[in-house]
């Protein structure tokens, strides 16, 4: 569990989302109660349970980007899912607990490869063993001893020093088993999960003979061990735990399932029963999954949502007890893109420089071409639909088109984009509302 106070969880997030502080304190402020809950002693720490968040601004803001860099910061297993696949049950559709069981899965795999990093070096030591006894046939008669060590070490030291990098061997790895294919009806996704799981653990395992070089294999073979030194029981027994004590579900499009008062017919019938089997999983529940119950009692939950044609308020009351946390994320301005295209560690100059970079073009931007790229963003954002930060990925994939398409050709080796280039090739094009409407 993460041990940074909230202001460094938020000086870290920083580095990645543009402004919308309050957010950010009320994200930092949830990770870090984590953390105090650990240190609270039995049994009073059972009773904290986390303050769920529900977070309202419009699509682009960072709304999303803010709960997946928390999960990161926090090593914690993280879903993100959208409100409007699933459907009430007793309706064609995903069922909600589905979503613990996908958050499961992620669990276990992270707990998976961080356990294969922590034995990788032993993997390492087993794999070049391997490949020495391939190099080092031993004769058929076994009461010949199979190579003395004095042999082993000299080819060992020449695998180290990567001389036999390009020699070609065979070497035997297991072969993937046959996936099983099964029909269910909707809302047996864990039947079907379990059955898969006995049919592929009755095939018997297998194994396959290739031809590759001595550096691929060890690559493969490092793979093949460290997966066997994996303790496949504490794998499920610590994902169980850290799920339960550290997973984030992130549920999007939450207002698409709200109903507004008055107007409650048809699918909003279905779309109030999802909020319903929310309420289970957000108050706390045990939810049975291929590697044993979990219990979402302190799992945090964080919902969003645009709310344009709706109100928090339309949500069920229950479902809004369960999210007590409300914070009110801002529109974007032309400023926030600019420091966009910027600051952060990722920032779209920094990708695109990069991008561009491997096709030997040197791009640099000014200050006036990309306070211009984000007044042009900002345009079509006011004149055709507001979709916030995404649409810097449209304005700029349509700035550089051109230069992406001739770069591999030689056609550029260095750009300067300014306030002047920027016009050249989207300035027509932004005051046009039809062309913006369907182009950018």
């Amino acid at each position: 569990m993460s041990e940074m106070t909230p202001r460094e969880i938020v000086q870290e997030l920083d580095k990645y989302i543009i402004g919308q502080s309050e957010a950010k304190r009320a994200v930092a402020i949830a990770l870090r109660n984590r953390w105090r809950r650990g240190q609270v002693p039995p049994p009073l720490h059972q009773e904290i349970t986390p303050k769920n968040i529900l977070m309202i601004g419009p699509t682009g803001v960072g709304k999303t980007e803010i709960a997946r860099r928390l999960a990161q910061l926090a090593n914690a297993p993280f879903i993100k899912v959208e409100a409007t696949k699933f459907t009430e049950v007793g309706y064609v559709g995903k069922d909600v607990e589905s979503i613990i069981r996908d958050l499961t899965e992620t669990a276990v795999d992270m707990i998976r490869n961080e356990r294969q990093v922590a034995l990788r070096q032993r993997a390492e030591e087993l794999a070049e063993e391997r490949i020495i006894d391939i190099l080092i046939p031993g004769p058929r008669d076994s009461t010949v001893p199979r190579n003395d060590e004095g042999t082993r070490q000299k080819f060992r030291k020449m695998l180290r020093e990567g001389k036999l990098d390009s020699q070609e061997i065979e070497i035997e790895v297991s072969a993937p088993k046959g996936g099983v294919e099964i029909m269910a009806p909707a809302g047996m996704e864990e039947m079907t999960n379990q059955l898969r799981d006995m049919f592929s653990n009755m095939a018997p395992s297998k194994t396959s003979t290739r031809r590759v070089t001595v550096s691929e294999a060890q690559r493969l073979l490092t793979d093949e061990e460290a997966a066997k030194l994996v303790n496949e029981e504490e794998v499920r027994a610590l994902a169980l735990e850290r799920v339960q004590s550290g997973g984030i579900v992130f549920i999007d499009e939450i207002d698409k399932v709200a109903v507004r008062a008055g107007t409650q017919q048809g699918s909003d019938v279905s779309r109030e029963g999802v909020q319903r089997d929310l309420l289970p999983l957000v108050e706390g529940s045990n939810v049975s999954t291929r590697y044993g119950v979990v219990k979402t009692d302190h799992i945090l939950f964080i919902a969003s949502g645009a709310f344009h044609l709706s109100k928090p308020s339309d949500l069920i009351p229950e479902l809004q007890g369960r999210l007590p946390i409300r914070v009110e994320l801002e529109a974007l301005s032309a400023a926030d893109l600019v420091r966009i295209l910027q600051e952060p560690e990722n920032a779209l100059v920094r990708q695109y420089s990069a991008l561009l970079a491997s096709d030997g073009v040197t791009l640099h931007f000014t200050q006036g071409g990309v306070q211009r790229i984000a007044e042009i963003a900002q345009q079509v954002n006011e004149r055709v639909e507001n979709i916030g930060a995404r649409r810097l990925h449209t304005v700029m994939e349509r700035l550089l088109e051109d230069v992406a398409f001739v770069a591999p050709d030689g056609g550029a080796t260095a750009l300067e984009v300014d306030a002047a280039y920027v016009d050249s090739r989207l300035k027509d094009l932004a005051q046009d509302e039809d062309l913006s409407r369907y182009i950018l």
